[in-house]
């Protein structure tokens, strides 16, 4: 796979985020050139954590992780989440009304924060050194603004839409400033009370490592080459051939791509829906035999789930073929595995996963094919995908190697690809960056797709 140079830090700020799945820590590591000493500061688990806080924290996230692996227990498991899901859903957006009255889970975050001194450690150690502090989870923000933080306050949202959790105790007042990923994410923020001068449309934060900055040379490089094996009968090119070289600026495609066609499947960060995974191995066997189709299996840091995916390789005949035309990819921490991640990602042709934060992907021109979302905040990414039309949901994985060539050979894929990469939002590291940094340019309206 192609390697990835990691940028140097900026030491522009702190970045702070939380090890709750890989939703809030995702993006951070995206925002690692910026971080002091490119250091992302994990706040349940940094050096020095009271014990009390990490008792707190401990908690927050095993409930977390048994919730979203209780889902897959027959009957009662659904059930169980549906209460869980309910306790955090997302408003319907219209009719347009006032949303700033806190939650029950606002009061209690609060509540944490008061009684408790939850976070207070954290936020004095920072403040001995006040550069703006940047967390991709609200309640570090909140903290932040609770104990007086003397520096800049700012949090990025994470998802298409976001539940009333994300916006303070009281919103008219705050200090907290926003990184907006869509259109959405701002007008949702308005309606939770947040002032507009305090909300920046930025875009999510993708790596730069699949970028290439400003020029984004290495992301039109890879999708020159994506779309050689996402349009092999030429239906998308012979339609809009022009389009392509002109969005991508260069004066024509390769002949033929630097890797073989390539499907990546991600589990979530509570290891779920793995199960898939083991449905499209057996699927796309003879095809991975015949080196028509490589499959990388992302088990992220899961040594359950990197176990199960290589008994699963030797199940099916393919041992020969791991590391080939099959690619497990598992870290022992999250940092190796979101470099890995990124590495794969600018080989990967298609990406199927949950409507996660990988939603934001599509940015990259990568067409998503989308197993069922867990959660009512990926019900409205998969929403998104679908309004930009660079995503679809799944159809049965054991019929795999049927109806994917069948996408794939009709074009659809490619356009898919072109429609991520022309409508989603790029740019947002670069964004955030140029906020932090006072740049003028920051000032200039960011162009987003969107309204849905």
């Amino acid at each position: 796979m192609v390697k990835i140079k990691k940028s140097k830090s900026k030491n522009l700020a702190w970045v702070v985020a939380v090890n709750m799945g890989y939703g809030h820590q995702r993006p951070a590591h995206s925002l690692h050139q910026l971080a002091y000493q490119n250091q992302v500061i994990v706040a349940n688990s940094y050096p020095g954590i009271p014990q009390s806080d990490k008792r707190i924290w401990k908690t927050s996230r095993k409930f977390y992780e048994f919730v979203s692996r209780f889902t897959h227990v027959p009957i009662v498991g659904p059930w169980v989440f549906s209460i869980f899901d309910r306790i955090q859903e997302i408003p319907s957006f219209y009719p347009r009304r006032d949303l700033s009255k806190p939650t029950i889970q606002i009061k209690q975050i609060y509540r944490f924060i008061k009684r408790n001194h939850w976070g207070k450690h954290l936020i004095e150690k920072l403040a001995k050194n006040p550069l703006p502090l940047v967390t991709t989870f609200f309640a570090i923000a909140f903290m932040a603004e609770e104990y007086n933080y003397p520096g800049e306050i700012y949090c990025v949202a994470t998802d298409t839409d976001i539940t009333r959790a994300w916006a303070p105790k009281n919103p008219h007042q705050t200090r907290i400033k926003y990184f907006a990923p869509n259109y959405r994410v701002v007008e949702r923020l308005k309606e939770y009370g947040v002032p507009e001068k305090s909300i920046h449309l930025a875009g999510f934060p993708l790596p730069m490592e699949n970028i290439g900055g400003p020029t984004m040379n290495i992301l039109r490089r890879d999708l020159a080459n994506r779309l050689i094996n996402l349009d092999p009968k030429n239906n998308y090119r012979n339609n809009y051939g022009a389009l392509v070289t002109k969005k991508i600026k260069l004066k024509s495609l390769p002949k033929e791509s630097n890797h073989p066609l390539t499907l990546t499947f991600a589990v979530g960060g509570a290891g779920a829906q793995r199960e898939i995974g083991a449905l499209i191995l057996a699927s796309l066997r003879k095809k991975i035999k015949e080196k028509k189709i490589r499959l990388v299996l992302v088990a992220g840091i899961h040594n359950s789930v990197s176990t199960y995916f290589r008994q699963q390789v030797k199940k099916n005949g393919l041992a020969n073929q791991l590391d080939s035309g099959v690619v497990i990819v598992h870290a022992s921490s999250k940092e190796e595995y979101f470099d890995l991640f990124n590495e794969a990602m600018r080989v990967t042709d298609i990406l199927w996963t949950k409507p996660s934060e990988l939603s934001f992907y599509c940015a990259l021109g990568i067409p998503i094919v989308m197993s069922p979302p867990i959660g009512s905040q990926e019900v409205f990414n998969q929403r998104w995908l679908q309004t930009l039309g660079v995503a679809a949901n799944q159809d049965r994985p054991e019929y795999t190697h049927e109806w994917l060539f069948d996408w794939i050979d009709s074009g659809w894929c490619a356009e898919a690809a072109m429609q991520g990469f022309i409508e989603a939002p790029k740019c947002g590291t670069c964004n955030i960056e140029k906020i932090i940094a006072r740049k003028p340019q920051a000032t200039k309206k960011i162009k987003m797709t969107l309204q849905y």
